[in-house]
């Protein structure tokens, strides 16, 4: 049983971090096997194929961090009045840290591999996340609505996704940013200290005026043809 349980754990390393640093597509079960040093056939054993191996390598994040804000979440929904973006955003602080005792890095590397499964396409994540976590989500999706009551549904589907690409790409750079900050601004920053910099700017974007995006496309073809 230990063999079998450290034989999981090795495929299961070996794969997120090759997956967080090159992406699902370009990584193959081989150079996942090289890495772990087990057989492939250990992969198809404990994981049957590649689709569930890197939702196995999310899902031991996610056992973590969605009870915590499935909890979070329905706290502020239970509230006579509607809360602030503020108070939405910020109870995703302590539930991403705690991501660190899973792994070394842990927060860093879950948002790394959260932006891969967007970025490579992988339609199966979608199914499993709706699946498994769609009541948590949607209760998120309340109470951005909740706060933001002017914003059409159509364009809060884009403010979170906006959102998820800069806390990604943020957290992906996050070393650099550190050392930068250190270096420019005389200015120590650990992980936590990003994301709470980061929350102030995701409220403000997420809750900010809406474009008039109809206006821009019909004037458009207008402009190109007076040649400005």
């Amino acid at each position: 049983m230990a063999s079998k349980h450290s034989t999981q754990h090795k495929i299961l390393d070996a794969a997120q971090n090759l997956f967080a640093e090159t992406g699902f597509n370009d990584t193959s079960l081989r150079q996942i096997t090289s890495l772990a040093e087990v057989n492939l056939a250990s992969v198809n054993y404990h994981f049957g194929s590649k689709k569930e191996l890197i939702q196995a390598v999310l899902q031991r994040y996610l056992l973590v961090l969605m009870p915590r804000l499935d909890q979070e979440f329905t706290r502020l929904l239970a509230t006579r009045q509607p809360n602030s973006l503020a108070q939405v955003l910020s109870v995703f602080v302590k539930p991403l840290l705690e991501l660190n005792k899973v792994h070394q890095n842990g927060t860093r590397i879950f948002l790394q591999l959260l932006g891969r499964g967007y970025t490579d396409v992988q339609g199966h994540l979608r199914w499993f996340f709706n699946q498994n976590y769609g009541r948590v989500l949607d209760k998120l999706v309340q109470l951005v609505q909740q706060a933001c009551p002017d914003l059409p549904a159509s364009e809060l589907f884009w403010r979170l996704h906006f959102s998820l690409g800069t806390v990604v790409f943020t957290m992906a750079s996050n070393e650099a940013l550190a050392e930068i900050a250190e270096a420019d601004f005389n200015e120590k920053v650990d992980i936590e200290g990003v994301i709470l910099r980061l929350l102030p700017y995701l409220s403000a974007a997420i809750a900010a005026p809406v474009p008039q995006v109809a206006h821009i496309s019909q004037t458009a073809p207008m402009l190109a043809s007076e040649g400005r």
